[in-house]
């Protein structure tokens, strides 16, 4: 059963994912994310959300014009293809971030170790997967202070900055109290309907969909339960790389936002 919540609340968040960025559409008690794709390789037009983002400190893509790609997943249950996501990324030397739910470090403490260990990061994708910005700040901190509890119970992370919002939804109330409560928003760039999976269509599919939308800058979304996106990985990352990308952490792009260019070196 929590496997079939788990599709739904995706299927919902991929629903939100696509909208035109015209429309900034609103849904209970704020935003959907969403933005319309180009096929030019620069990053997608927001509309009106950019405004809200910036002036909250969140994140959907690198806007500096470096020629830099960041690796991000989400997972909410398990379908047996992380293990070989992670040996992909390790044998390329790739960083990522992990968005996690409660009942995936529960049911999955080994993997998240091995996340942990192999020095990629985990981010909040709160416990119980609600809808932040129809829940009170109290609710909300308890959701996100009880996911980074868990996964400091089963690895050496013992602190959460970065924060995807459950179904994509946010408000410039949740984007004020996750950041009096510490944390970022990172949102994504690009990303495709890699979710179902009974309907995946082959490591072709999930190929193309990301290299036909690639750009300097990007924060690709990805769920491990796609056993493309498993099989199609590693051609991605010889792909990007020979066309001149460099793979960074969230913290690279953070931290080069908040220090100047002399100091930090990019």
């Amino acid at each position: 059963m929590r496997k079939y919540i788990a599709v739904a609340m995706t299927f919902t968040l991929f629903f939100l994912a696509f909208l035109p960025s015209g429309s900034v559409t609103h849904a209970a008690g704020g935003y959907g994310w969403g933005f319309k794709k180009n096929d030019d390789h620069e990053i997608p037009d927001v509309g009106q959300y950019k405004e809200i983002l910036d002036k909250y400190g969140a994140y959907y893509a690198d806007h500096s014009g470096e020629k830099v790609v960041y690796l991000t997943f989400d997972n909410g249950y398990e379908e047996g293809y992380t293990d070989d996501i992670l040996d992909v990324l390790k044998e390329h030397d790739v960083p990522a971030a992990f968005f996690l739910t409660g009942h995936y470090v529960k049911s999955e403490p080994e993997l998240v170790e091995r996340m942990a260990d192999e020095g990629h990061i985990i981010g909040n994708h709160s416990y119980h997967h609600p809808d932040l910005t129809i829940v009170k700040k109290e609710k909300m901190k308890e959701e996100l202070e009880s996911l980074e509890n868990a996964v400091a119970e089963v690895s050496d992370q013992e602190e959460i900055k970065y924060l995807r919002p459950p179904r994509g939804m946010f408000s410039e109330k949740t984007l004020k109290w996750a950041r009096e409560l510490g944390y970022t928003h990172i949102f994504w760039s690009s990303a495709f309907v890699d979710w179902e999976t009974s309907e995946q269509k082959g490591w072709r599919y999930a190929y193309e969909n990301i290299m036909d939308n690639i750009h300097p800058g990007a924060i690709i979304l990805l769920h491990t339960v796609s056993s493309d996106n498993a099989k199609a990985l590693d051609k991605m990352i010889t792909e990007m790389r020979k066309q001149g990308y460099q793979f960074k952490s969230l913290d690279h792009l953070v931290m080069k936002n908040k220090l100047p260019r002399p100091i930090y070196g990019y």
